[in-house]
Protein backbone atom coordinates (compact mmCIF):
# COMPACT_ATOMS: atom_id res chain seq x y z
CA UNK A 1 0.00 0.00 0.00
CA UNK A 2 1.54 3.49 -1.13
CA UNK A 3 2.04 5.72 2.00
CA UNK A 4 -0.19 8.56 2.54
CA UNK A 5 1.52 11.90 1.65
CA UNK A 6 1.82 14.59 4.22
CA UNK A 7 2.15 18.31 4.17
CA UNK A 8 4.66 19.94 5.88
CA UNK A 9 4.74 23.59 6.30
CA UNK A 10 7.86 25.14 7.22
CA UNK A 11 8.21 28.46 9.08
CA UNK A 12 11.62 30.76 9.34
CA UNK A 13 10.67 32.67 12.74
CA UNK A 14 12.52 35.83 14.36
CA UNK A 15 13.53 32.95 17.17
CA UNK A 16 14.25 29.49 15.54
CA UNK A 17 12.27 27.23 12.95
CA UNK A 18 9.08 24.97 13.35
CA UNK A 19 7.11 22.83 11.32
CA UNK A 20 3.41 21.96 10.81
CA UNK A 21 2.57 18.56 9.57
CA UNK A 22 -0.86 17.44 8.34
CA UNK A 23 -2.35 14.88 5.55
CA UNK A 24 -3.81 15.83 2.48
CA UNK A 25 -7.03 17.11 3.91
CA UNK A 26 -4.77 20.18 5.71
CA UNK A 27 -7.65 19.71 8.48
CA UNK A 28 -5.26 18.44 11.80
CA UNK A 29 -1.98 19.99 12.17
CA UNK A 30 1.02 18.58 14.65
CA UNK A 31 3.70 21.27 15.22
CA UNK A 32 7.14 20.40 15.59
CA UNK A 33 9.94 22.48 17.13
CA UNK A 34 11.33 24.73 17.63
CA UNK A 35 13.94 24.04 16.17
CA UNK A 36 17.75 26.38 15.64
CA UNK A 37 16.53 28.28 18.64
CA UNK A 38 19.74 30.27 18.72
CA UNK A 39 19.25 31.66 15.66
CA UNK A 40 16.78 33.61 13.49
CA UNK A 41 15.80 31.64 10.47
CA UNK A 42 15.17 33.97 7.61
CA UNK A 43 14.64 30.99 5.39
CA UNK A 44 13.78 27.58 6.17
CA UNK A 45 13.01 24.91 2.88
CA UNK A 46 12.45 20.99 2.83
CA UNK A 47 14.34 19.82 -0.72
CA UNK A 48 12.38 16.36 -2.05
CA UNK A 49 14.45 16.13 -5.50
CA UNK A 50 15.80 12.53 -3.63
CA UNK A 51 15.76 11.68 -0.14
CA UNK A 52 14.47 15.01 2.04
CA UNK A 53 16.73 17.28 3.48
CA UNK A 54 16.00 20.56 5.16
CA UNK A 55 17.73 23.71 4.91
CA UNK A 56 18.04 26.97 6.99
CA UNK A 57 19.10 30.47 6.68
CA UNK A 58 20.02 30.57 10.27
CA UNK A 59 21.46 34.12 11.43
CA UNK A 60 22.43 34.92 14.97
CA UNK A 61 23.77 37.73 16.20
CA UNK A 62 26.85 35.87 18.28
CA UNK A 63 27.82 33.73 15.54
CA UNK A 64 26.87 35.64 12.00
CA UNK A 65 24.89 33.94 9.02
CA UNK A 66 24.94 30.70 8.74
CA UNK A 67 23.44 27.62 6.62
CA UNK A 68 22.16 24.70 8.07
CA UNK A 69 21.72 21.25 6.83
CA UNK A 70 19.02 18.49 8.55
CA UNK A 71 18.85 15.13 7.05
CA UNK A 72 15.99 13.93 9.27
CA UNK A 73 13.32 16.43 9.33
CA UNK A 74 14.90 18.56 12.03
CA UNK A 75 15.86 16.54 14.78
CA UNK A 76 19.55 17.30 14.04
CA UNK A 77 21.53 20.40 11.88
CA UNK A 78 24.69 20.04 10.82
CA UNK A 79 26.65 23.36 9.34
CA UNK A 80 27.89 23.73 5.86
CA UNK A 81 31.58 22.92 5.56
CA UNK A 82 32.53 25.81 4.21
CA UNK A 83 29.78 28.44 5.01
CA UNK A 84 28.25 31.37 2.80
CA UNK A 85 31.06 33.78 2.90
CA UNK A 86 33.23 36.19 0.49
CA UNK A 87 36.69 35.30 -0.88
CA UNK A 88 39.31 36.45 1.76
CA UNK A 89 41.01 39.69 1.08
CA UNK A 90 38.23 41.85 -0.16
CA UNK A 91 36.08 43.98 1.35
CA UNK A 92 32.84 42.40 1.61
CA UNK A 93 31.11 40.69 4.29
CA UNK A 94 28.28 38.16 4.29
CA UNK A 95 25.45 40.07 6.68
CA UNK A 96 22.90 37.96 6.40
CA UNK A 97 21.57 34.90 4.15
CA UNK A 98 18.49 35.78 3.10
CA UNK A 99 16.89 32.95 1.18
CA UNK A 100 17.93 29.16 -0.09
CA UNK A 101 16.36 28.01 -3.37
CA UNK A 102 16.53 24.61 -4.47
CA UNK A 103 17.81 23.72 -8.34
CA UNK A 104 16.27 22.13 -11.37
CA UNK A 105 15.31 18.07 -10.72
CA UNK A 106 17.85 17.62 -12.97
CA UNK A 107 20.22 19.01 -10.85
CA UNK A 108 19.87 17.24 -7.82
CA UNK A 109 22.75 18.77 -6.30
CA UNK A 110 22.50 22.27 -7.00
CA UNK A 111 21.33 25.07 -4.63
CA UNK A 112 21.31 29.04 -4.70
CA UNK A 113 21.92 31.14 -1.64
CA UNK A 114 20.72 34.64 -1.71
CA UNK A 115 22.73 37.25 0.68
CA UNK A 116 23.09 40.63 1.87
CA UNK A 117 25.18 42.66 0.18
CA UNK A 118 23.64 41.91 -3.41
CA UNK A 119 25.39 39.01 -3.84
CA UNK A 120 24.14 35.22 -5.25
CA UNK A 121 26.16 31.86 -4.16
CA UNK A 122 25.69 28.26 -5.54
CA UNK A 123 26.60 25.13 -4.32
CA UNK A 124 26.84 21.77 -5.92
CA UNK A 125 27.19 19.60 -3.39
CA UNK A 126 24.19 20.12 -1.80
CA UNK A 127 24.63 23.05 0.49
CA UNK A 128 28.26 22.03 1.70
CA UNK A 129 30.79 24.38 0.43
CA UNK A 130 29.38 27.39 -1.59
CA UNK A 131 30.57 29.66 -5.03
CA UNK A 132 30.07 33.35 -5.37
CA UNK A 133 28.42 34.24 -8.28
CA UNK A 134 30.67 37.07 -9.17
CA UNK A 135 29.22 38.38 -12.33
CA UNK A 136 26.26 39.58 -10.46
CA UNK A 137 28.46 40.71 -7.33
CA UNK A 138 30.57 43.10 -9.61
CA UNK A 139 27.93 44.21 -12.27
CA UNK A 140 28.81 46.79 -14.42
CA UNK A 141 26.01 48.76 -12.57
CA UNK A 142 26.71 48.00 -8.98
CA UNK A 143 27.34 51.60 -7.59
CA UNK A 144 24.17 52.21 -8.35
CA UNK A 145 22.78 49.62 -6.22
CA UNK A 146 21.43 50.93 -2.63
CA UNK A 147 20.35 49.72 0.20
CA UNK A 148 16.58 49.45 1.35
CA UNK A 149 15.47 49.19 5.27
CA UNK A 150 16.36 46.21 5.46
CA UNK A 151 19.79 45.69 3.89
CA UNK A 152 20.64 44.85 -0.04
CA UNK A 153 19.91 41.93 -1.01
CA UNK A 154 19.32 39.45 -3.23
CA UNK A 155 16.14 37.97 -1.68
CA UNK A 156 14.20 36.32 -4.64
CA UNK A 157 15.42 33.44 -7.04
CA UNK A 158 13.19 32.29 -9.83
CA UNK A 159 14.71 29.49 -11.60
CA UNK A 160 13.20 28.26 -15.16
CA UNK A 161 12.24 24.18 -14.34
CA UNK A 162 13.08 23.89 -17.81
CA UNK A 163 16.36 25.63 -18.65
CA UNK A 164 18.63 25.53 -15.38
CA UNK A 165 20.75 28.13 -17.62
CA UNK A 166 18.30 31.00 -16.92
CA UNK A 167 16.98 32.47 -13.58
CA UNK A 168 15.97 35.68 -12.46
CA UNK A 169 16.70 36.88 -8.50
CA UNK A 170 15.21 40.04 -7.07
CA UNK A 171 17.47 42.75 -5.55
CA UNK A 172 16.59 45.16 -3.02
CA UNK A 173 17.43 48.09 -4.08
CA UNK A 174 18.75 47.29 -7.68
CA UNK A 175 15.62 45.64 -9.52
CA UNK A 176 15.45 42.33 -10.97
CA UNK A 177 18.15 41.09 -13.10
CA UNK A 178 18.30 37.89 -15.74
CA UNK A 179 20.85 35.31 -16.95
CA UNK A 180 20.19 33.26 -19.61
CA UNK A 181 24.28 31.56 -19.53
CA UNK A 182 23.91 30.03 -16.05
CA UNK A 183 24.86 33.40 -14.45
CA UNK A 184 28.16 34.04 -16.69
CA UNK A 185 26.42 37.53 -17.40
CA UNK A 186 23.31 39.99 -16.27
CA UNK A 187 21.24 42.11 -17.92
CA UNK A 188 18.84 44.08 -15.90
CA UNK A 189 15.59 43.67 -16.52
CA UNK A 190 13.56 46.82 -14.95
CA UNK A 191 11.64 48.58 -17.81
CA UNK A 192 8.17 50.25 -16.35
CA UNK A 193 9.18 49.84 -12.87
CA UNK A 194 8.41 53.05 -11.07
CA UNK A 195 11.21 54.18 -8.17
CA UNK A 196 9.59 56.90 -6.96
CA UNK A 197 11.84 57.91 -4.29
CA UNK A 198 14.74 58.45 -7.21
CA UNK A 199 15.36 61.45 -8.46
CA UNK A 200 14.96 59.29 -12.00
CA UNK A 201 11.30 57.88 -11.60
CA UNK A 202 12.26 54.86 -14.31
CA UNK A 203 15.53 54.14 -14.29
CA UNK A 204 18.07 51.45 -15.58
CA UNK A 205 18.44 49.73 -11.90
CA UNK A 206 18.01 51.01 -8.30
CA UNK A 207 14.13 49.65 -8.20
CA UNK A 208 13.37 48.40 -4.51
CA UNK A 209 11.38 44.90 -5.95
CA UNK A 210 10.62 43.58 -2.38
CA UNK A 211 9.27 40.15 -3.78
CA UNK A 212 9.63 38.39 -7.49
CA UNK A 213 7.51 34.88 -7.92
CA UNK A 214 7.58 33.00 -11.69
CA UNK A 215 4.85 30.90 -12.71
CA UNK A 216 6.83 27.38 -13.31
CA UNK A 217 4.57 26.58 -16.13
CA UNK A 218 5.55 29.31 -18.24
CA UNK A 219 8.67 31.24 -17.39
CA UNK A 220 8.63 34.08 -18.97
CA UNK A 221 5.22 35.04 -17.31
CA UNK A 222 6.74 36.56 -13.56
CA UNK A 223 5.35 39.44 -10.99
CA UNK A 224 6.54 41.42 -8.52
CA UNK A 225 5.48 43.68 -5.25
CA UNK A 226 7.76 46.59 -5.15
CA UNK A 227 8.14 49.24 -2.91
CA UNK A 228 6.40 51.34 -5.72
CA UNK A 229 3.85 49.04 -7.02
CA UNK A 230 2.67 45.60 -8.32
CA UNK A 231 3.83 44.56 -11.75
CA UNK A 232 3.46 41.81 -14.64
CA UNK A 233 5.54 41.05 -17.11
CA UNK A 234 5.06 38.05 -19.98
CA UNK A 235 8.25 38.31 -21.94
CA UNK A 236 10.49 37.91 -19.22
CA UNK A 237 11.18 41.25 -17.14
CA UNK A 238 12.33 42.88 -20.83
CA UNK A 239 8.77 45.23 -20.04
CA UNK A 240 6.27 45.19 -16.53
CA UNK A 241 2.83 46.45 -16.44
CA UNK A 242 1.81 48.27 -13.94
CA UNK A 243 -1.28 46.12 -12.11
CA UNK A 244 -1.74 48.27 -9.17
CA UNK A 245 -4.72 49.76 -9.84
CA UNK A 246 -7.41 48.80 -7.25
CA UNK A 247 -5.36 48.40 -4.47
CA UNK A 248 -5.51 50.47 -1.36
CA UNK A 249 -1.42 51.02 -1.56
CA UNK A 250 1.20 50.84 -4.15
CA UNK A 251 2.99 49.14 -0.90
CA UNK A 252 3.84 45.49 0.29
CA UNK A 253 6.09 42.72 0.56
CA UNK A 254 4.67 39.29 -0.42
CA UNK A 255 3.28 38.17 -3.46
CA UNK A 256 1.95 34.37 -4.16
CA UNK A 257 1.14 33.25 -7.93
CA UNK A 258 -1.66 30.59 -7.73
CA UNK A 259 0.09 26.98 -8.47
CA UNK A 260 -2.47 26.03 -10.75
CA UNK A 261 -3.73 29.52 -12.66
CA UNK A 262 -0.82 31.97 -13.99
CA UNK A 263 -3.48 34.89 -14.14
CA UNK A 264 -4.43 34.25 -10.34
CA UNK A 265 -2.60 36.32 -7.92
CA UNK A 266 -2.19 37.70 -4.04
CA UNK A 267 -0.76 40.28 -2.52
CA UNK A 268 -1.16 42.15 0.68
CA UNK A 269 -0.65 45.91 0.72
CA UNK A 270 0.62 47.72 3.46
CA UNK A 271 0.15 51.89 4.20
CA UNK A 272 3.57 52.66 3.64
CA UNK A 273 7.46 52.43 3.68
CA UNK A 274 7.03 54.85 7.04
CA UNK A 275 4.21 52.84 8.81
CA UNK A 276 4.50 49.26 7.24
CA UNK A 277 0.84 47.51 8.64
CA UNK A 278 -1.68 46.67 6.54
CA UNK A 279 -3.65 49.08 4.83
CA UNK A 280 -7.03 50.77 7.03
CA UNK A 281 -5.66 48.24 10.33
CA UNK A 282 -7.76 45.73 8.87
CA UNK A 283 -6.26 42.66 7.76
CA UNK A 284 -7.44 41.53 3.82
CA UNK A 285 -5.59 39.52 1.26
CA UNK A 286 -6.42 40.81 -2.50
CA UNK A 287 -7.01 38.62 -5.20
CA UNK A 288 -6.96 39.52 -8.81
CA UNK A 289 -8.16 36.57 -10.92
CA UNK A 290 -7.35 38.46 -14.04
CA UNK A 291 -3.49 39.14 -13.68
CA UNK A 292 -4.40 41.95 -11.92
CA UNK A 293 -6.83 43.29 -13.95
CA UNK A 294 -8.90 43.51 -10.59
CA UNK A 295 -9.23 43.31 -7.16
CA UNK A 296 -10.88 41.87 -4.91
CA UNK A 297 -10.34 42.05 -0.66
CA UNK A 298 -10.61 38.80 0.79
CA UNK A 299 -10.84 38.67 4.57
CA UNK A 300 -13.63 35.93 5.78
CA UNK A 301 -11.97 34.76 8.96
CA UNK A 302 -9.19 37.48 9.25
CA UNK A 303 -9.12 39.91 12.06
CA UNK A 304 -10.49 43.45 10.14
CA UNK A 305 -10.19 46.09 12.97
CA UNK A 306 -7.18 47.43 14.77
CA UNK A 307 -4.92 44.52 12.93
CA UNK A 308 -1.69 46.23 12.96
CA UNK A 309 0.14 43.24 11.01
CA UNK A 310 3.14 43.09 9.01
CA UNK A 311 3.45 40.50 6.71
CA UNK A 312 7.42 39.99 5.34
CA UNK A 313 8.28 39.37 1.99
CA UNK A 314 9.06 35.79 2.30
CA UNK A 315 5.84 34.64 4.85
CA UNK A 316 3.35 33.54 2.46
CA UNK A 317 3.49 30.35 0.05
CA UNK A 318 1.33 27.87 -1.30
CA UNK A 319 1.67 24.02 -1.51
CA UNK A 320 1.05 22.15 -5.40
CA UNK A 321 -2.21 20.00 -4.00
CA UNK A 322 -5.30 20.16 -6.85
CA UNK A 323 -6.97 22.94 -4.81
CA UNK A 324 -3.95 24.26 -3.56
CA UNK A 325 -3.79 25.65 -0.04
CA UNK A 326 -2.65 29.33 0.75
CA UNK A 327 -0.51 30.73 3.68
CA UNK A 328 0.41 33.56 5.35
CA UNK A 329 2.82 34.42 8.16
CA UNK A 330 2.70 37.80 10.52
CA UNK A 331 5.37 39.61 12.12
CA UNK A 332 2.70 38.62 15.13
CA UNK A 333 3.48 35.44 14.80
CA UNK A 334 0.11 33.99 13.43
CA UNK A 335 -0.14 31.56 10.67
CA UNK A 336 -3.26 31.98 8.62
CA UNK A 337 -4.60 29.76 5.83
CA UNK A 338 -6.99 28.77 3.24
CA UNK A 339 -7.85 26.18 0.41
CA UNK A 340 -10.74 27.41 -1.07
CA UNK A 341 -8.42 29.93 -3.23
CA UNK A 342 -8.71 32.70 -0.45
CA UNK A 343 -12.38 32.75 0.11
CA UNK A 344 -12.13 32.15 3.55
CA UNK A 345 -8.94 31.57 6.27
CA UNK A 346 -8.67 30.06 9.25
CA UNK A 347 -6.02 30.37 11.73
CA UNK A 348 -3.54 28.06 11.79
CA UNK A 349 -0.93 28.86 14.43
CA UNK A 350 -0.55 31.96 16.75
CA UNK A 351 2.03 32.93 19.27
CA UNK A 352 5.07 32.41 17.46
CA UNK A 353 7.62 34.35 17.11
CA UNK A 354 7.73 36.87 14.14
CA UNK A 355 7.26 35.01 11.07
CA UNK A 356 9.97 35.77 8.32
CA UNK A 357 9.29 32.78 5.84
CA UNK A 358 6.57 30.03 5.08
CA UNK A 359 7.50 26.81 2.56
CA UNK A 360 5.85 23.67 1.96
CA UNK A 361 5.96 20.48 0.71
CA UNK A 362 3.97 17.54 -0.12
CA UNK A 363 5.83 14.03 0.50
Amino acid sequence: MAKTKKIYLLVGTYKGAFVFVSDRLRKNWVIKGPFLKESEVNDIIMDTRSKPVMYACANSSWFGPGFKISEDRGKTWTDSKSGIRFEEGGDRKVARVWTVVAGTHGEPNVLYAGADPGALFRTEDRGLTWTENTALSNHSTRQKWAPGAGGLMVHSICINPKNPEEMYVGISAAGVFHTADGGKTWEARNKGVLADFNPEKYPEVGQCVHHLEMYPENPDVLYQQNHCGVYRTENGGKEWIDINKGLPSRFGFPIIVHPNDPDTIYVIPEEGAEFRSVSNASFGIYRSRNKGGSWKKLSSGLPSKHAYVHVYRQATTADTLDRAGLYVGTSNGQIYYSTNDGDSWKLLGENLPPIYSLSVTVV
